[in-house]
Formats: structure tokens, sequence, C-alpha cells
């Protein structure tokens, strides 16, 4: 059984040494290959949980105004800042942005949903908000009548 199937940890650690010491032939490529792209999708995986826990909070400030507190405020401010530092790190993530921002917000009805009374008939079927408006530090939705 090869390392990588009966310890990662152990293998990774190899797979560096042999990277260091420039000893290409003994490295295990195909697996090398498959956890970098393993790599790209975790952080584009990030940047759609982070937006959902967002949009999920801007969506409960919106439809719950009677339920706002600073954890709400605060959550919101601090995914701000990850989406941005998650971007800032990774500047070809922003390409994904509109279609992150998608995926999202079928999380974030589901947040809702499971952190508050509503129920999916209460909320809008497609994102209200724009990318803009989810990462502009000063928007904050008021309150509207469901459609």
């Amino acid at each position: 059984m090869a390392l990588y199937d009966c310890d990662f940890y152990a293998w990774t650690q190899e797979q560096a040494a042999l990277l260091r010491s420039g000893q290409w032939d003994r490295l295990d490529i195909p697996n090398l290959v498959e956890e970098i792209e393993a790599l790209g999708r975790q952080e584009r995986r990030e940047l759609v949980n982070r937006l959902g826990i967002l949009v999920g909070h801007l969506l409960k400030w919106q439809f719950q105004p009677q339920q706002r507190s600073k954890s709400w405020t605060a959550t919101i401010i601090e995914q701000r800042q990850e989406v941005q530092e998650l971007i800032a790190d990774n500047p070809s993530l922003k390409s994904y942005l509109v279609e992150a921002m998608n995926k999202a917000y079928q999380k974030s009805v589901l947040l809702v949903v499971k952190e508050t009374p509503l129920s999916l008939d209460d909320l809008p079927a497609q994102c209200p908000y724009t990318l803009d408006q989810v990462m502009d530090p000063d928007f904050y939705p008021e309150q509207e009548s469901p459609q």
C-alpha cells in the first residue's frame, strides 16, 4: 500500500522533502496533482461559505429587524473582512465571485430557515442584493415586504 493511502501526513512530509531536495523522479506526481487541484477547490468552497454566512445574516437583518443584535453586526463585518482577505490572497477568485454569490445564496437561505422561524416562502427566490451591496461596509438592508 502506498504511503499516500495509509498515512497522508507522512506522505505530505515526504513529498515536501523530495521537492526541497530536487528529487523529481521520486515524486508522486498523480497524487500531487490531485492534492493541488483540491487546494484550489477548497479556496472556492471557502469563498462560497463565507458569502453564504454573510448573505444569510443580511437576510436575517432585513427580514427580522426586531432581532438585530451586535452579534449579527459583528458577523456581517467579520465575513466581509474574510471575503476581502480571501480575494486579496487569491486575486484570481475575483472572476468566480458572481458564480460564488449564486451558490452562496442557496446556503444563506438554508441558514436563515435553520436559525429563524422564517420559511423558504418568506425569502426571495433570488438574492435581493448585488455583490457590491454585499461587500459594501455601509450596506445593511432595510425591512421590505416578502414577495
